[in-house]
């Protein structure tokens, strides 16, 4: 792992959850920031098809020869993209021969899952969980 790369990461409960999440309680500073780089990497839509294209492939890893066409950009310009989701701690790769090859970091969408879930029916605190409620 780069120095660049980002790691979502916070106290861990008994079962090694990442807590708290987002909605239980305020982020801090240092943690906000390295959450932003994260979504700020999901918040491009050819990323976010880069990491669904990834994520959602039979096997589990896919070859960048396999991406590209997808795409009406340039292969350095998928190749910036696919950096980004690398350094956000989203996806890893290998390189074999000419081509390389992408696969998802589970651990890191399970970290954001959990950042940004609630336990299981409880409301969320304050008047947004009744108007919420209301509608």
């Amino acid at each position: 792992m780069s120095n660049q790369d980002v790691v979502v990461s916070g106290p861990t409960d008994e079962s090694g959850a990442c807590c708290p999440g987002l909605l239980t309680a305020p982020l801090d500073e240092g943690r906000a920031v390295e959450l932003a780089k994260v979504f700020k990497a999901l918040g491009d839509p050819v990323r976010l098809r880069l990491l669904s294209m990834i994520a959602s492939r039979a096997g589990g890893e896919v070859c960048v020869c396999d991406l590209t066409p997808a795409f009406d950009l340039s292969q350095p310009t998928i190749s910036h993209h696919l950096k980004l989701l690398r350094q956000a701690g989203l996806i890893d790769c290998e390189r074999r021969g000419t081509w390389v090859y992408y696969w998802l970091v589970p651990e890191m969408t399970d970290r954001l899952a959990g950042i940004l879930s609630r336990p299981t029916g409880e409301p969320l605190p304050g008047p947004a969980a009744s108007a919420g409620a209301a509608s």
